[in-house]
């Protein structure tokens, strides 16, 4: 691999990521009377607002990386320490 070699940008996925996590934040919004009686009758729907959180962190978790690496940020790399 040459040093001068370019990383593809995750410009597709960010796209794609970042449509799908506009469309669950509106269907929320636009649905949250649904949402609150469906969420509030107890038992097994008590799982709901819970699986709700991972989905909307997984979607837009991955839509915020995608971005930041599309921008050129990146986290710093931790050195190893030598003793």
């Amino acid at each position: 691999m040459a040093a001068n070699s370019t990383k593809k940008k995750p410009v597709g996925k960010m796209l794609v990521m970042g449509l799908i996590s506009l469309g669950l934040y509106t269907l929320l919004l636009t649905k949250q009377d649904l949402v609150n009686s469906t969420f509030a009758k107890g038992g097994w729907y008590a799982l709901l607002p819970i699986i709700t959180a991972f989905v909307f962190s997984f979607i837009h978790g991955s839509f915020t990386g995608d971005f930041w690496t599309v921008l050129g940020i990146e986290a710093a790399k931790k050195k190893k320490e030598i003793k």
